[in-house]
């Protein structure tokens, strides 16, 4: 498959590998049981931004990418978005401690995709790990979908692109999302307003 676009179906059967937080496990050295979270079934009657990254703690995703949806966040919830989450190929604990490592609790629900398959199935994938792509799904529809351009995933993101608002949920998360999504303005041709208004 090549990637999601605008109209299509969330895909069936989409499992992912989560530690749901508790009070109890808030501490970033208490572990936590990993579940399944079955994203086709969760997100049937919701509307979410999901957006994926290479991969937790690194310099590009910890630094320039995580924060500016965490700062966003209000702002994208304000747009009558049910849920935000991300998405790395990390397994269930590291997805976790870097939310911990970020002070979330359960303000942004941190995903793993096991083995890459949900990532891989689509073909936004870096070799093993998540390529930088975003998503809103509606209900179970796709009403944004975009891919960042093929990079080298050991830097960060080029500080061009995300002020450009060349890749509107990341653009979310940086200087352009206020601009490219919630006000509608548009940025670069691939830019949309659709799905966040």
């Amino acid at each position: 498959m090549a990637g999601l676009k605008e109209g299509d179906q969330f895909p069936p059967d989409v499992v992912f590998s989560y530690v749901p937080y508790t009070p109890e496990s808030a501490s970033i050295t208490s572990c936590g049981i990993p579940q399944n979270y079955n994203a086709s079934k969760e997100w049937a009657d919701k509307k979410v931004v999901l957006f994926a990254v290479p991969g937790a703690f690194t310099p590009g995703c910890s630094v320039r990418h995580l924060p500016g949806y965490i700062e966003a966040l209000q702002d994208i919830k304000g747009k009558q978005v049910d849920l935000v989450a991300v998405l790395a190929y990390n397994d269930a604990w590291v997805m976790s401690a870097w939310s911990k490592a970020n002070g979330i609790k359960d303000e942004i629900l941190f995903l793993s995709d096991p083995e890459t398959k949900f990532s891989k199935s689509i073909g936004w994938n870096l070799g093993e790990r998540c390529a930088r792509y975003a998503m809103i799904i509606d209900h179970g529809k796709i009403v944004y979908a975009e891919k960042e351009p093929g990079r080298d995933i050991t830097g960060p993101a080029p500080r061009s692109w995300q002020l450009s608002g060349g890749f509107s949920i990341t653009g979310l998360a940086s200087l352009s999302f206020s601009a490219s999504l919630v006000d509608g303005a548009q940025h670069a041709p691939s830019c949309s307003s659709k799905g966040l208004s």
